[in-house]
């Protein structure tokens, strides 16, 4: 056995605690930023408020952002607590929504100035509108996140789909995404608008929950009772390799989805036939997790190639490996449109599309759902969750 030389062993050790001061001075200028211009905005920057005002206003400013890491490490940590999750939760969407309107009302702040509006006037019209602004948002956004999702239809035509399944309805959800805050209702209402929606082949693209199948079963249940004529079928989101990959997969197997963990079915109509395909999350085969990792080749071995192909993979990234494959439509979540805006800029940069309907190469399509859920803060602000419908056509 080789031994490790000493001077390795003291190298890596002094690497980790500069590796964590790193990151301490990362998280602690970024928190600064998202509370601190908040602060100068709304309390300090030319307003001269009575000083009870401004000693208040400091405190709840302050005050929430010493909670939000506080209430992160113990709900989202080791110990899992969901009243600390959903505490620090919606601090981090309220402290996004006030970082980006205290930054957009500095426009405001310009426009003032040049029309001659003196401080400490001005300050005080920016203070204000920010407020009513970012308190009305937060509002609207959380009846948005928490409300049955829209009905969202689109036709997508297929060169390669036979006559015999034009007008097959593929009813897509992902990103349910139940978590600390117990949406059994919700969970059971959205079930009910499902089973409405008279689908053929029913598809949940991932991200069930935030947690295991066992503590979040109650709010998973209702899948249980979705309804499909051909198929009911599900594939692995990166959420669940947070958690307990195999745990969901085996859970929704137990229900009567097929679970697509790499594999394919197909399914006919009237002499017609479609491969439904699904690969793991992207993040599968880094997670450790044996036997977990998206592979497009087992998933369609064995598969007739000119049969046309819908494939779930819960990333939009994941296309190309899809083009490779000869896809003709992939289905994906993850995004959530971006969830607060303008969110959606940042998810750009890590995603070739955000939402709708795209193409990518010559065969293939790719459409990407804003989510039915939602992650973390319960807020959607311009960003509506949805239930989509995707009748497919032939030409």
């Amino acid at each position: 056995m080789q031994e490790t030389p000493a001077s390795e062993v003291e190298s890596v050790a002094k690497a980790r605690p500069r590796r964590r001061w790193r990151r301490l001075v990362v998280v602690s200028v970024i928190m600064l930023l998202l509370f601190g211009l908040p602060w100068w905005t709304l309390v300090a920057a030319g307003t001269h408020w009575p000083t009870a005002v401004v000693v208040l206003g400091t405190v709840i400013i302050v005050g929430a952002m010493v909670a939000l890491p506080t209430m992160m490490v113990f709900g989202h940590g080791r110990r899992h607590r969901d009243w600390a999750a959903v505490t620090g939760d919606v601090l981090l969407g309220a402290a996004w929504v006030f970082f980006v309107w205290s930054l957009l009302g500095q426009v405001l702040r310009l426009a003032l100035f040049a029309f001659g509006v003196d401080d400490p006037a001005r300050s005080r019209i920016v203070a204000l509108s920010v407020l009513a602004v970012a308190t009305t948002l937060l509002v609207w956004g959380y009846a948005e996140a928490m409300r049955v999702p829209r009905v969202k239809h689109v036709d997508v035509r297929i060169d390669r789909l036979g006559r015999g399944l034009d007008g097959l309805r593929v009813v897509m959800i992902t990103d349910t995404h139940y978590g600390p805050i117990d949406r059994s209702r919700w969970s059971t209402r959205t079930i009910d608008r499902v089973n409405e929606l008279d689908a053929d082949v029913l598809c949940h693209v991932g991200d069930i929950a935030d947690g295991s199948a066992e503590v979040r079963e109650p709010q998973s249940r209702p899948l249980e009772h979705a309804r499909a004529r051909l198929a009911r079928v599900y594939v692995t989101g990166n959420h669940e390799y947070i958690g307990e990959a195999q745990g969901w997969v085996d859970y929704m197997a137990d229900i009567g989805w097929d679970t697509l963990h790499n594999r394919h079915i197909v399914v006919e109509r009237d002499g017609d036939r479609l491969v439904i395909a699904g690969v793991d999350d992207a993040t599968a085969r880094g997670s450790g997790q044996a036997g977990h990792g998206a592979n497009h080749q087992a998933a369609l071995a064995d598969a007739d190639p000119n049969l046309p192909v819908l494939l779930l993979a819960h990333q939009p990234k994941q296309i190309d490996q899809a083009v490779a494959a000869g896809v003709d439509l992939q289905i994906s979540g993850h995004t959530h449109g971006g969830q607060i805006w303008p969110f959606n800029f940042l998810v750009r940069l890590d995603q070739p599309v955000v939402h709708g309907l795209s193409r990518h190469g010559e065969r293939t399509q790719l459409y990407t759902s804003r989510g039915t859920g939602f992650w973390g803060p319960p807020f959607r602000v311009f960003a509506p969750s949805e239930i989509t419908v995707l009748t497919l056509r032939s030409t």
